[in-house]
């Protein structure tokens, strides 16, 4: 099979792959750098499991090609904390405010949220919940998310 040179920045760090023109960002991330905290769901985009950042906006990595990410700066859930010991705001409010359960999902939101908290510094749960709206958990009911959400907005102020 052809393949292609590749190089991208994902979570600071520049790799130089050859990958094979029909490979998935997704696959890209979880099978050749080892970063398996993007999470592949529906693979068509709808549940938002896959969810990282491409150049500081949340994109669905299940629908890029990795190719179409050469030459661009990638953030996983992985490049989120600065260590274990010191999480994310989004990532310490959803551990206080029991925003995850079973945790599939989660690293997708979060990714969703960087981006929306940016911009939206003091959201309403109605934007929250808009915000979220792509993104499938099949085990919360979300309401703890919105909270951990609301956390997550006051410690970023």
């Amino acid at each position: 099979m052809q393949t292609v040179p590749v190089t991208v920045t994902v979570n600071e760090k520049v790799y130089q792959r050859q990958v094979e023109p029909r490979m998935l960002l997704s696959d890209f991330l979880r099978h050749e750098l080892g970063l398996t905290g993007t999470h592949v769901g529906c693979e068509h985009g709808v549940c938002g499991a896959c969810t990282i950042l491409f150049d500081g906006e949340s994109a669905r990595s299940c629908l890029m090609f990795a190719i179409q990410a050469d030459g661009h700066q990638i953030t996983t859930v992985e490049g989120l904390a600065d260590s274990d010991d010191n999480l994310h705001p989004i990532q310490q409010s959803f551990w206080e405010a029991h925003g995850l359960q079973c945790g599939y999902c989660t690293p997708g939101i979060l990714m969703t949220l960087v981006p929306f908290l940016k911009q939206n510094p003091d959201p309403t749960e109605d934007e929250i919940r808009h915000a979220l709206s792509g993104n499938l958990c099949r085990c919360t009911g979300y309401q703890h998310i919105v909270d951990a959400v609301k956390l997550a907005a006051a410690k970023m102020k």
